[in-house]
């Protein structure tokens, strides 16, 4: 196995270990959220108590770390939107050039996304952000969802390019692989 191949392979074990652990804890904010709002339903509904605090709970942590946590998933296993309305029609040289160089653009606009995140959640770590409400809601653990979840998207993107370059073939879009399962 040339060195090449063993780096590519860590690298691959590192990014699919970490998005599996990001897929199990957005199961777990998921397994919440449905406790969480159900609770607050039958609290509602058997004692005209509802829980306090459980629309800004879900919409500023639960919402927002199951979709962005779970994007690097999504592009591992090849499910994200695409349109590929000539794409099919190409020589499969071309579709490999064609599917590398859409990876690094989306690596890039990612990256971007990631960096500007991560300067918006030290900005609201930094002030303990919080939003208004009838009880003091803070909101700065969320912000750090977004720039985890598109730092790890980028490393999944570039994996996917590298991978078809070297493999010299692109995945079937919308098929499971075995690295993401």
């Amino acid at each position: 196995m040339s060195e090449t191949n063993v780096v590519f392979n860590s690298v691959e074990s590192f990014v699919v270990g970490i998005t599996r652990a990001l897929v199990v804890l957005c199961g777990a904010f998921l397994v919440l959220m449905m406790v969480h709002v159900g609770s607050d339903i039958a609290m509602k509904l058997l004692f005209n108590a509802p829980i306090t605090g459980t629309l800004e709970t879900v919409s500023y942590f639960y919402m927002v770390s199951i979709v962005f946590l779970a994007l690097p998933f999504v592009e591992l296993r090849h499910e994200h939107v695409s349109v590929d309305l000539f794409f099919q029609r190409f020589p499969p040289g071309l579709q490999i050039i064609v599917y590398a160089l859409g990876a690094l653009l989306s690596a890039a606009y990612y990256g971007l996304f990631c960096y500007q995140t991560t300067i918006d959640a030290l900005k609201a770590t930094a002030e303990r952000e919080t939003v208004m409400s009838n009880f003091i809601f803070y909101v700065w653990p969320s912000r750090w969802a977004l720039s985890i979840g598109s730092g790890i998207l980028v490393l999944a993107i570039l994996l996917n390019g590298v991978r078809a370059i070297l493999k010299r073939q692109i995945p079937e879009l919308g098929m499971d692989t075995d690295a993401a399962s």
